[in-house]
């Protein structure tokens, strides 16, 4: 059984607070996420389809998370 941490990695992704500087629009037209700013970073969430496919969106405009 997938522990809840693994859920949660695939159905968000942290970022530090200016890293979408410029592209968060564009992020959330294109994806069905929610952007959420937390402090120092910034959280997206949504489905593991759609956070696989934002992360794609963001390694293609030079963001890099783990």
């Amino acid at each position: 059984m997938a522990g809840a941490d693994r859920f949660r990695d695939s159905t968000q992704i942290l970022l530090p607070a200016g890293a979408l500087d410029g592209i968060r629009d564009e992020l959330e037209t294109r994806f069905m996420v929610t952007v959420r700013k937390e402090g120092p970073t910034v959280r997206i969430i949504g489905s593991p389809v759609e956070i696989k496919d934002a992360g794609d969106f963001l390694a293609m405009n030079g963001v890099t998370f783990a």
